[in-house]
């Protein structure tokens, strides 16, 4: 008698939009109705700095490229092992980078190999409502942008319109006004703030099919992987670049470099050790906002990591040195 499929979920999102604050809530409901989560986490860095809030948990992690380019081949692979029954899980939630086309996600997903073992029940796009006219403006954002945005729109089955609390009623009226060119009429939208969701919305079975297939056929679902991986022949326009190993820092003269990074840094995430308040400290930037919070495990390597398109690497390093460590650019 064969398994049942796993129901899976793909989270997707631009960059500090919210995905890891709802995958966290998730996982907790998921928890308290006794059923066993497993997780695929994927990040564009070679270090994950958020894997340590999932400790403890049956999760793959995807490092140093998008699901969607670089890795996915890797992804059908990895894939496997929720397969083995020693792994055996109740849901999946994979959850992108913030410049993942969910659609890719879903082209790893209808692989021969896998398609009789996982069964995707929604795509859940998260955008975060304070941003989200600046990223689809043409006078403040870049063409890719809003591409990727478009894409992981109109892909979604559910869209969950987050940080509701930043916008006010008349910008909230554009928002809708937008999204709704861009979604199919049956597509809903979800206000939220700080990702608060009843899971049993979240859990609703929204697709009736797979959106893309490997298999050849007409119409849209009958491009091959061959095609794909041609499309992707390009260098992905979005980067991850990482310091590591670097001294106590001074956190008022740390968040002041960090606001004052080029337009094009759309992200930062990392560990850093402060002189004062003293200890190890997680921080995530975005929207030129800095939140940190202090580590229970004080073990932990510094680590800064800065995601964006076109981003001036040589001189935000420089910048760091003189800035933050004060120290003299060789």
């Amino acid at each position: 008698m064969s398994q049942p499929k796993i129901p899976t979920y793909i989270l997707s999102g631009f960059l500090g939009s919210g995905k890891t604050t709802v995958l966290l809530k998730m996982l907790s409901d998921f928890k308290s109705r006794g059923l066993k989560p497993g997780i695929v986490l994927n990040e564009l860095g070679q270090v994950n700095v958020e894997g340590h809030m999932f400790k403890g948990e049956k999760m793959l992690e995807m490092l140093d490229g998008c699901i969607c380019c670089t890795i996915q081949d890797d992804l059908r692979e990895e894939l496997q092992f929720f397969l083995q029954e020693e792994n055996a899980v109740d849901v999946l939630l994979i959850e992108g980078t913030g410049v993942a086309n969910p659609k890719e996600i879903l082209e790893a997903l209808t692989d021969p190999r896998l398609r009789d073992g996982f069964e995707t029940q929604s795509i859940i796009s998260l955008a975060d409502a304070s941003k989200f006219l600046e990223y689809q403006s043409i006078f403040s954002s870049s063409r890719e942008i809003r591409e990727m945005l478009n894409e992981q729109i109109t892909s979604a089955t559910l869209i969950l319109l987050n940080k509701m609390d930043l916008v006010n009623e008349k910008t909230k009226d554009k928002i809708y006004k937008k999204l709704r060119k861009q979604l199919k009429a049956e597509v809903e939208i979800l206000e939220t703030v700080y990702g608060e969701v009843e899971l049993d919305e979240l859990l609703k079975k929204r697709m009736s099919t797979v959106a893309v297939s490997l298999s050849k056929g007409t119409g849209n679902a009958g491009h091959s992987h061959h095609e794909h991986e041609d499309h992707h022949h390009h260098e992905h326009p979005f980067k991850a670049f990482k310091i590591e190993d670097f001294p106590a820092v001074e956190r008022i003269r740390f968040e002041k470099w960090l606001k004052k990074l080029p337009e094009s840094v759309l992200r930062g995430k990392g560990m850093v050790s402060l002189a004062s308040p003293s200890g190890l400290y997680q921080f995530q930037f975005a929207s030129k906002e800095v939140e940190m919070e202090r580590m229970e495990d004080q073990d932990c390597r510094t680590c800064l990591i800065l995601i964006g398109y076109n981003m001036p690497i040589e001189e935000i390093r420089v910048s760091f040195q003189q800035e933050v460590l004060q120290t003299v650019s060789i």
